[in-house]
């Protein structure tokens, strides 16, 4: 940098200078392999008299090591998410790591290329995206990046490496949970469709009662909100006597506002209407009555999330690419009259 310059180089400077893209320039400074040696070079020697460096230094320049991971997050204001996050962030410093956090309004194609372009910049090694929308899964698996992703919250079935809750596994023990306390049928309020994890909830609900030959009644659909539970919970009241008796709640959030409708319109939890939650966040166990739910292990999924990805940075072929966190029923008192030595026995 001459003294006429006012501000250091930036990666968009050395991208002139050398005549490539912006990720070019990204894709040589993490050592990508798909980049031919002639443009490499060039980018290398145009780096080098521009005195460009990156934040982490020269010497992560020379080792590529910077001991630095990103992670991509959306709707962090959720419990879900907000926990992932969390389980994450402890998980990397566990292993000798920082964390870059991007969070983004909406994980579109553009947020998620400008995200990572910032995380490439600042010399992160890898990315987790906490993606559990489908859209935000499909924008990733177009983009192409110079360093390892790994998804978690996104499901079966993509093609980027990921960890995951098993949700239909925990949407068929709420479900067949309540058909084993005597219920002939039980109803849904599922989650925003773009969700995963609501998807596949509602997917293991309506499996577990086709698999006991009973047909699924009408399913509801909320925002994950305490309002949103609320109104269905009102709608649902008007069910009662009609043949609904249980329900299970895709998040905790949505069975409050449930819980307290039913409760406004007279109806009692559980003697005539049966209720489960998903999550199990801390306040469940004080709802009224306390909430039988579907427990998440958020550490698990913060660990095996970093575990993958560092196998993947090293080169080393993971255990699997694609891993399944089981959860767990933790029964209440919103499915049977409860007492201490009840708590988490299956009926």
């Amino acid at each position: 940098m001459t003294h006429t310059q006012l501000r250091p180089p930036t990666m968009a400077d050395v991208a002139r200078l050398a005549g490539v893209s912006h990720q070019t320039v990204s894709r040589v400074l993490g050592d990508h392999p798909n980049v031919r040696e002639q443009t490499r070079v060039r980018v290398l020697r145009a780096i080098e008299e521009m005195g460009y460096r990156r934040n982490s230094s020269a010497r992560a320049l020379v080792t590529r090591r910077t001991r630095t991971l990103g992670v991509v997050a959306s709707d962090t204001t959720l419990y879900g998410p907000a926990s992932t996050l969390f389980a994450l962030e402890e998980a990397a410093r566990a292993e000798g790591y920082l964390v870059s956090t991007v969070s983004l309004r909406r994980l579109t194609v553009e947020e998620l290329s400008e995200a990572l372009d910032h995380l490439g910049e600042g010399g992160v090694e890898g990315v987790v995206a906490i993606a559990p929308q489908r859209s935000a899964v499909e924008a990733l698996a177009e983009l192409r990046h110079p360093f390892p992703v790994v998804v978690v919250g996104s499901g079966p079935g993509v093609d980027i490496p990921s960890v995951s809750v098993d949700q239909q596994l925990g949407a068929r023990l709420a479900t067949a949970h309540l058909l084993a306390a005597g219920h002939r049928t039980v109803w849904h309020l599922a989650g925003p469709e773009d969700w995963q994890e609501a998807a596949d909830r509602a997917a293991g609900w309506r499996s577990t009662l086709e698999a006991e030959g009973v047909e699924p009644p009408m399913l509801l659909r909320g925002d994950w909100s305490p309002l949103s539970g609320y109104r269905a919970g009102q709608e649902l009241a008007g069910w009662v006597g009609r043949g609904l008796t249980a329900v299970f709640v895709a998040n905790d959030q949505m069975a409050l506002g449930v819980l307290r409708a039913l409760r406004e319109a007279g109806v009692r939890t559980p003697q005539d209407v049966a209720v489960v939650g998903f999550d199990d966040i801390p306040e469940s166990e004080f709802f009224a009555p306390p909430l039988t739910t579907v427990r998440q292990d958020f550490e698990a999924v913060g660990k095996q999330g970093i575990a993958l990805l560092l196998d993947l940075i090293e080169g080393r072929p993971p255990a699997a690419s694609r891993i399944a966190i089981e959860p767990q029923l933790v029964v209440r008192a919103s499915t049977f009259p409860y007492t201490a030595q009840s708590e988490r026995v299956p009926l």
